[in-house]
């Protein structure tokens, strides 16, 4: 996914209302923090009518993709609720979660909306993806939190 695609992308789940929020190093670049990744990661509201806004926005961008229609309900507002989605390019997925364990949901992580390019993109704020990283067992968190922590003067009690 090159950053047109992303961008697109975004567009559209500004024009179905999306309740979403990005999250990861996709996030980390909106505020200035670039580093290589795979994927984009994001929270979206847990409901029935938000999910469906999603699928209509995903079929916006990739309208001939028929994978979009095993992201279901079922699975996002079930037991394990995270999907991870790959675009027809092929070039980056998405990993679409509605919470993270206990840890984190989509109403509980602290977020900001940012403007790209005119589009309104619903981000993590630097705070929120510092306490999403700063614990985890992935040595490429901790790096994050780190960076992130000296970039924004975070502590362990933000």
């Amino acid at each position: 996914m090159d950053r047109d695609e992303l961008l697109g992308l975004l567009r559209a789940f500004e024009q179905e209302a999306l309740e979403y929020v990005l999250i990861g190093a996709t996030a980390m670049g909106l505020h200035g923090i670039v580093r290589a990744t795979e994927d984009a990661d994001l929270f979206v509201r847990a409901t029935p009518e938000n999910l469906a806004r999603l699928r209509t926005a995903l079929r916006g961008v990739y309208p001939d993709d028929a994978s979009i229609d095993e992201i279901r309900d079922s699975d996002l507002l079930g037991e394990y609720p995270s999907v991870r989605y790959y675009p027809p390019t092929g070039d980056l997925y998405l990993d679409i979660m509605t919470r993270l364990g206990e840890a984190a949901n989509y109403d509980s992580v602290e977020k900001e909306i940012k403007l790209v390019e005119g589009i309104r993109v619903s981000v993590a704020t630097p705070a929120a993806l510092y306490r999403l990283k700063r614990d985890t067992l992935r040595p490429l968190d901790r790096r994050d939190a780190a960076v992130l922590a000296e970039r924004f003067g975070l502590k362990d009690t933000d």
